[in-house]
């Protein structure tokens, strides 16, 4: 379907010219821009450099595509929301500056998605969830693996009786993420750390198969000893010249995502911790937890499993998905797609396999049905993850976060409240 007509097209408004709103997001939008009909009208963000090379960056885009469309720098937030030619509002700042972009947006008309993770209180959360409801414009969130076709595809399995009934769940990721020490995410009031920002996947993902609220959370883990603080060590990567296997734009998890070299300028001249995406993985100052082995048990009986951590090794099975049912059990690996199925108490076993051409781009194909899905929310449909999923996966890193510090002991996350 082609809605790129003159007739047909979107503005939208992106709020935080990071990695994630421009680089991923905002670039897979521009390159849809034919198909879906949307034209990113402007970018805002906390930086007027960085929001100046982003829209540089999304005009080549569109120039290379013969797509006569210029993207402006707004300057102000309520610029940016209120615009009458933006429809269309993506919030993807820092996590802990989501609420006052949605609540903006939402109090000028527009249609919102925000990106995981809904926030880093559950004071923000729960703000965001009364605004949306008041409002009676749904909110759709980016929690890429509701977009990504093998974890789509498990999740119909499990639900559709091919492995009988589910009964345990095991999410394993060991990713070598360390870059979250190395940007923003390393100071855990900005980011809620490791466990959100990318654990906020993992939760969703265990409340999405079991299909019932979570009652118990008990974690072990927190920092581990390998990223001990060094104040000798030069602050950032591009300052040092020590051989190092965490040096930023190098590993083989960046060069594989697409992020081998800096995006633009502007990473490289700021000068605060919180605006670099460089900084050295043993700088001290960052409070976030580095692994943890979680157990979740749900309100319908089933229970799972959270095994997670951001070192180790570049390898093809760093995040594999389980599920063990009362007929068969499958198997999902997230870097090939493949699904390893057994059932009919190990009479049947196959490998189902995807021919997808998207699955080359970033987050495995999710980021470009991600856009083609907010076309289609746009439209009016309803989203496939939304506010009230972000809120119960932040429900369960708070409650993760609490029993890791309270030496494993296990928390209800219906129990938490918010701090005033």
């Amino acid at each position: 379907m082609d809605l790129g007509g003159p007739q047909n097209t979107v503005g939208v408004s992106i709020i935080g010219a990071g990695e994630r709103g421009v680089y991923f997001v905002g670039t897979r939008m521009a390159e849809l821009a034919a198909e879906t009909g949307f034209r990113i009208v402007g970018v805002h963000d906390a930086l007027p450099d960085r929001a100046q090379f982003a829209a540089e960056h999304l005009n080549e885009i569109y120039a290379g595509r013969n797509i006569d469309h210029r993207v402006r720098v707004f300057g102000y937030l309520d610029e940016a929301v209120g615009a009458a030619s933006v429809k269309l509002v993506l919030v993807t700042t820092h996590t802990d500056a989501h609420r006052k972009p949605v609540e903006a947006a939402i109090a000028a008309g527009k249609r919102v998605y925000l990106d995981k993770p809904i926030s880093v209180t559950l004071e923000d959360a729960l703000a965001i969830g009364e605004v949306e409801r008041r409002s009676g414009s749904p909110v759709m969130m980016g929690f890429t693996r509701r977009y990504e076709r093998p974890w789509i595809e498990s999740a119909r399995l499990a639900h559709g009786g091919a492995i009988g009934d589910p009964q345990m769940i095991l999410l394993r990721s060991v990713i070598p993420y360390t870059r979250y020490l190395q940007l923003w995410h390393r100071d855990n009031a900005r980011s809620g750390g490791a466990l959100n920002d990318k654990g906020s996947h993992h939760f969703d993902v265990l409340n999405w198969i079991a299909g019932a609220p979570a009652i118990s959370v008990s974690a072990v883990g927190g920092r581990s000893t390998i990223f001990k603080p060094d104040p000798d060590a030069p602050a950032r990567c591009s300052e040092c010249d020590r051989t190092c296997p965490y040096r930023r734009h190098e590993t083989l998890v960046d060069r594989f995502e697409g992020v081998g070299q800096v995006a633009n300028p502007s990473w490289s001249h700021a000068r605060n911790v919180e605006h670099r995406n460089d900084n050295c993985v043993y700088l001290p100052g960052s409070d976030i937890d580095d692994h943890a082995v979680i157990t979740v048990r749900y309100a319908n009986g089933m229970t799972a499993c959270l095994f997670f951590a951001i070192f180790g090794p570049w390898a093809e099975d760093q995040e594999t998905l389980e599920i063990v049912g009362s007929t068969g059990r499958l198997r999902m690996e997230r870097h090939s797609g493949a699904i390893d199925l057994v059932a009919d108490h190990g009479h049947r076993h196959e490998t189902i396999r995807f021919q997808d051409p998207d699955r080359g781009s970033t987050h495995f194909g999710a980021d470009l049905q991600l856009v083609r899905t907010l076309r289609q929310f746009y439209a009016g449909e309803a989203p496939p993850v939304g506010v009230d999923e972000g809120v119960a996966s932040l429900r369960m890193v708070l409650a993760a976060q609490k029993s890791l510090r309270e030496s494993g002991q296990p928390i209800d996350p219906r129990t938490l409240e918010a701090v005033q």
